[in-house]
């Protein structure tokens, strides 16, 4: 009886949670996944089981294609510079060359836009983008543009906007966690490269690289999962448009279910997302997995 106890004993103490994660995302999940099957739910007093009818619906609309082309856009291009701007910051911050006291100026600059929750992000660009606002204003006095440019509002611009303002917004975490994983490389390692005849170029390709690989595998895989849901940041600037032109993933399943009421509908498209980002997540497990062996 007491050998029964002590292996309950963990499961025990994990109830808690299991039981919270079981009503607060399993059942969930599991509701989703069974009116996505159902006509219009909520809507119909006696939904019926129509099959594969609603995710036939969804993949044919070109608007839900439209919406996906947008958000591969949206967030490979964020992966790819947070990536690039993280690391050339931590590069930066990891360099003896600067001071110490630089280095702590630096710092809280760059984290800076860590800090902003998405809402007030949202707010201070919308204001800076106002074709009144400061980034016009800087561009008119410099002679860049002519006239103030709707950075938002136009179709051909405001994707790109918006997904500026989420590399902005995202390349702190990039920097931090690459940070501490320059300050973890052993210094002896480019001791021994120096020997060699190695120069600063080849210690970045075959040391410093090899050695971020794991972190930088895993900041990727999840902030493309994270970056294909956002939707506070499109919803406060753009509310996906205009005309459609930031329509994402995530705001077209919030206008299907509370705008047309097409519940149904945006389970199919909520369970799309679910699969796609299960996709991912499975890589990253597996690389997980791949490096603790």
């Amino acid at each position: 009886m007491s050998k029964i106890f002590r292996k309950s004993t963990p499961l025990i103490y994990l109830s808690p949670t299991i039981l919270l994660l079981t009503i607060l995302s399993l059942i969930p999940i599991v509701m989703v996944f069974i009116y996505s099957f159902m006509d219009n739910v909520v809507m119909n007093q006696n939904p019926k089981f129509v099959g594969m009818t609603n995710y036939v619906k969804i993949v044919t609309n070109s608007v839900f294609l439209q919406a996906f082309s947008n958000t591969m856009y949206f967030t490979v291009m964020s992966v790819v510079f947070h990536l690039i701007l993280g690391l050339t910051f931590a590069l930066l911050l990891n360099a003896r060359a600067l001071p110490p006291f630089l280095k702590a100026i630096f710092r809280t600059i760059y984290i800076l836009p860590w800090v902003f929750t998405a809402a007030v992000i949202a707010i201070l660009w919308r204001l800076m983008l106002n074709p009144n606002g400061v980034i016009n204003y800087l561009l008119i006095t410099f002679e860049i543009i002519e006239r103030p440019v709707e950075w938002l509002s136009s179709r051909q611009l405001a994707l790109h906007a918006v997904t500026f303002i989420n590399i902005w917004a995202g390349y702190p975490f990039y920097m931090v966690s690459l940070l501490a994983g320059l300050q973890g490389i052993s210094e002896e390692l480019y001791e021994a490269g120096t020997i060699d005849g190695a120069n600063q170029r080849q210690l970045f390709w075959y040391i410093t690289l090899p050695q971020l690989k794991p972190i930088i595998i895993s900041l990727a895989m999840l902030d493309f999962i994270w970056t294909m849901h956002q939707f506070t940041l499109i919803w406060m600037t753009t509310g996906g448009g205009p005309i459609r032109a930031t329509e994402m993933l995530s705001t077209l399943t919030y206008k299907l279910a509370f705008s047309s009421y097409q519940f149904s509908h945006a389970s199919a498209t909520a369970f799309l997302i679910l699969a796609l980002s299960a996709f991912v997540a499975i890589f990253y497990v597996r690389q997980q997995k791949a490096a603790d062996e």
